[in-house]
């Protein structure tokens, strides 16, 4: 069982102060370095994950277990948090899993699960938390590359990327009345434990070494690293921004240059 460790206190909290982000998971990887990043600026953060999260005991934090994939579970855990915040400006739905989905495996089940996750689950959060939004508010998707470029073995994966880069598009024309900006973000190879267990499987799939895998992911990134989640966290930050005001509708890449799209 996996705990959120605990949201650095914010001294100056700043651009966000009264704001409210849902982050959903959020217990590890860039979902808690989005957490971080955003209360670090002051604002009141819900930490949304499926396994068991810590309650963090701070003032401007709330940690609540939600599995996007049940409805109901997820209108649970948001009225949990509206009843302690009593709304949600910044929703950012990061919460997903990967796996090889070949399209000849003997069974769907693993293939469902992923669409269930990543596409379904984050509409059940989107149903849940729009009412609730108010007028300038901000959603942001976590999308990827593989939303934009296809990859032998990731058919699942790569059909919800895509699917929530479409979603945010519609969604940002829907919610454009209200001020509300809906954007999809693609990140590349991102430091994190769910990119380097894809890095163990595709270079099992393929007889190589991890090492050797990373070396020939990275080699088709122009800048040649990868990507830190707090990095991404940092665009998170810019977008739920009064500076992103007039960015919606868009799929944008922070990559390394893997890919142009």
């Amino acid at each position: 069982m996996r705990f959120a460790e605990p949201v650095i206190s914010a001294t100056l909290p700043c651009m966000f102060m009264n704001k409210v982000a849902i982050i959903t998971g959020a217990s590890r990887g860039i979902g808690l370095a989005i957490a971080r990043r955003l209360h670090q600026e002051g604002a009141n953060v819900a930490l949304c994950a499926r396994s068991s999260i810590e309650d963090l005991g701070r003032e401007r934090s709330i940690a609540v277990a939600m599995d996007i994939r049940d409805p109901k579970n997820v209108e649970t855990g948001v009225r949990r948090i509206l009843d302690r915040f009593g709304k949600a400006d910044i929703v950012v739905n990061n919460a997903g899993i990967s796996g090889v989905t070949p399209v000849d495996a003997s069974t769907t089940l693993p293939w469902l699960d992923i669409i269930q996750t990543n596409l379904v689950g984050t509409y059940y959060v989107i149903r849940a938390t729009v009412p609730h939004i108010p007028n300038g508010g901000r959603i942001i998707m976590m999308s990827s590359v593989l939303g934009k470029f296809g990859v032998p073995g990731y058919t699942a994966y790569c059909a919800a990327k895509t699917g929530l880069i479409g979603f945010s598009r519609a969604l940002a024309l829907e919610l454009a009345p209200r001020k509300i900006t809906v954007n999809a973000l693609c990140p590349g190879w991102v430091d994190t434990a769910m990119a380097r267990s894809g890095m163990r499987d595709i270079a099992a799939a393929q007889g190589i070494s991890v090492e050797e895998f990373k070396r020939q992911a990275l080699s088709r990134v122009p800048l040649g690293e990868m990507v830190k989640p707090e990095e991404v966290a940092n665009l998170v930050v810019f977008l739920a921004s009064d500076a992103g005001k007039n960015i919606t509708a868009q799929a944008i890449s922070i990559c390394g240059g893997s890919t142009q799209a």
